[in-house]
């Protein structure tokens, strides 16, 4: 903030003091200063730049990772906080790490699995078969959606927002990116007791569809991030 306001002195003091009073700052502080510089000279972001002629290949991909990401999380609110904390820990580690796409495939798999072994307890239990199992198995496909989603499709969506849009329009599409988010969240959460009264395993079975679905869309549209500039990204985008 003090470099965006020209306050030169006070950013390198808060940076060196950040970094270590022995270390070598002038490179760092150059390219900070120089992003600065280039994001002042860009016009400022209005939601409906999103909605240009070049965006809006960028725009399906958010669009779609967002109501798959809310979507999923809605559905894997059951707690087991601690399973969660860990998985959300170890997915943090690697999503700086690993390539973004196979991260999403690795998780939606997990999602799809973990439905469809839910879906199976419901049926069971619906048709009054291997009562013995029911438990086992809803706990398990419950255990396993969330760990799924909490290794990829918590938060590679975000990492994934932030790579593919210039810096000057970043902050409006990270603003419509949490819209749909809550959007589709609400949607979830509201049609979920509609879908239950009609059939508990049916719902869920849906639901694997659906991740099913979202993984086709990652492989065909969504670009790999990881270790690619804006420009590479968006001819990816724009020739998948």
């Amino acid at each position: 903030m003090q470099a965006k306001t020209g306050h030169e002195k006070d950013f390198k003091a808060a940076l060196q003091k950040l970094r270590g009073k022995d270390a070598d700052i002038s490179e760092e502080a150059a390219e900070i200063q120089d992003y600065i510089e280039t994001l002042q000279r860009l016009p400022k972001a209005r939601m409906l730049d999103l909605f240009q002629r070049r965006y809006p290949s960028s725009v399906i991909v958010i669009i779609s990772l967002y109501l798959l990401l809310c979507f999923s999380s809605s559905v894997g609110t059951i707690t087991y906080t601690i399973l969660q904390v860990i998985v959300t820990a170890i997915g943090a580690a690697l999503v700086d790490r690993a390539r973004r796409k196979p991260l999403l495939l690795i998780s939606g798999t997990g999602l799809v699995l973990g439905c469809i072994i839910t879906a199976l307890s419901f049926f069971l239990k619906v048709y009054d078969l291997a009562a013995d199992a029911v438990l086992i198995l809803v706990v398990t496909g419950i255990l396993l959606y969330i760990a799924a989603f909490s290794a990829g499709m918590g938060a590679v969506p975000w990492v994934v927002m932030s790579k593919i849009f210039p810096i000057n329009i970043k902050g409006v599409a990270g603003g419509f990116a949490t819209l749909v988010n809550w959007f589709g969240a609400w949607a979830v959460s509201y049609t979920f007791n509609y879908l239950m009264s009609w059939s508990s395993y049916g719902t869920f079975h849906l639901y694997a569809e659906i991740n099913a679905a979202g993984m086709v869309f990652v492989i065909t549209v969504v670009p790999e991030t990881k270790g690619r500039s804006l420009e590479q990204i968006q001819a990816a985008i724009n020739t998948e």
